[in-house]
């Protein structure tokens, strides 16, 4: 699905505007490679604006140009909520439904005025947006800010860190242009990335190359907890809140582990539960490789999606209980997945 409406936005925007950009709750590498690449390339026209975060984003990609300008709702609620009520315009950025940054911060936009821009790459769009640029079929929101960008605003060369932030969010989302998401056009924007300043080897390293050994210790508690159902071509892991707090759990430490259960061999589905006792949820991760649709399943079964190879969704019951259920869900999948 493709949806295009955001030509018309060029001629209201201006060095007047208000600009706030939004990413979802728990921010990954492309809400926040696409949102600060599109603040600074706003600042190249002149236009100011405010990157807003839910929450806090991993230590991994701490390293991104402009990010100690974020404002993070849950520390910041006062100064977010009005500098969201001044702004003439707010992009959201790698998400589609408001209810994807939180309650608090999701109920407080439904009520504002501000004219809203949705890019996003996710299935199912809502109907909020007065302006959209939203494709379901490419690998990220950062190539579709990159389109917005080049296209409307083609006399405007990138920046060194604009291209970064933008490389970023492609490679992550991509998991290192390995996933069927990624396409020639793909390569050809990171093409253009590079040739604008992005350094890809440096980029890899500070994203991937940076691990605390904290982390790569939960990563082998994960290991361990690994469970493979060769009978549904199905492997998974758990990490419990004792797991977490053993090994010194950071926001981010987890991201990419449900990967290590989608690389055994004859596996067409992964999937990783982490528990949430603060939430009092479970929080899952859901891959898949070929028609196998995890987009479906989360909506259906975990109050989730995504898209069709990559999504996530939670659960209300206890981490057992969770694992239980899931494993008597697999029964309707027998079909689909041997």
């Amino acid at each position: 699905m493709r949806k295009n409406t955001i030509s018309g936005l060029k001629s209201q925007l201006n060095t007047k505007s208000k600009v706030s950009i939004i990413g979802h709750k728990n921010p990954d590498g492309d809400a926040l490679g696409s949102t600060l690449g599109l603040s600074l390339f706003l600042k190249q026209l002149g236009i100011s604006s405010q990157v807003i975060m839910p929450n806090g984003y991993p230590d991994f990609l701490k390293w991104l140009p402009a990010v100690d300008g974020i404002l993070c709702y849950d520390t910041d609620k006062t100064e977010c909520e009005k500098v969201l009520q001044d702004s003439d315009f707010i992009f959201t950025l790698d998400f589609n439904h408001l209810d994807r940054t939180g309650s608090g911060l999701g109920n407080f936009l439904k009520n504002l005025d501000s004219r809203f821009i949705m890019i996003d790459h996710h299935q199912e769009p809502a109907d909020y947006a007065s302006f959209m640029l939203v494709d379901t079929q490419v690998a990220s929101t950062c190539e579709l800010v990159h389109e917005f960008v080049t296209t409307q605003y083609s006399e405007v060369e990138l920046t060194a860190d604009i291209a970064s932030c933008l490389y970023t969010g492609i490679m992550t989302d991509t998991g290192s242009f390995r996933f069927p998401s990624t396409t020639s056009k793909t390569h050809r924007i990171i093409a253009d990335l590079i040739d604008a300043g992005a350094n890809n080897s440096q980029i890899h390293q500070d994203t991937y190359d940076n691990n605390a050994e904290s982390r790569l210790h939960l990563l082998g508690k994960a290991l361990q907890n690994l469970k493979v159902i060769r009978e549904f071509s199905t492997a998974y892991t758990f990490l419990s809140q004792e797991d977490l707090n053993a090994n010194g759990f950071k926001k981010g430490d987890t991201e990419g582990f449900v990967n290590y259960a989608l690389s055994l061999k004859g596996i067409k589905f992964a999937v990783i539960f982490i528990e949430n006792k603060a939430e009092d949820i479970v929080k899952i991760s859901f891959r898949s490789i070929g028609d196998f649709d995890v987009n479906t399943f989360a909506r259906k079964h975990y109050s989730g999606g995504g898209h069709k190879n990559a999504a996530g969704g939670k659960s209300d019951l206890d981490l057992n209980s969770t694992l239980e259920k899931f494993e008597n869900t697999l029964n309707n999948y027998r079909e689909a997945l041997t």
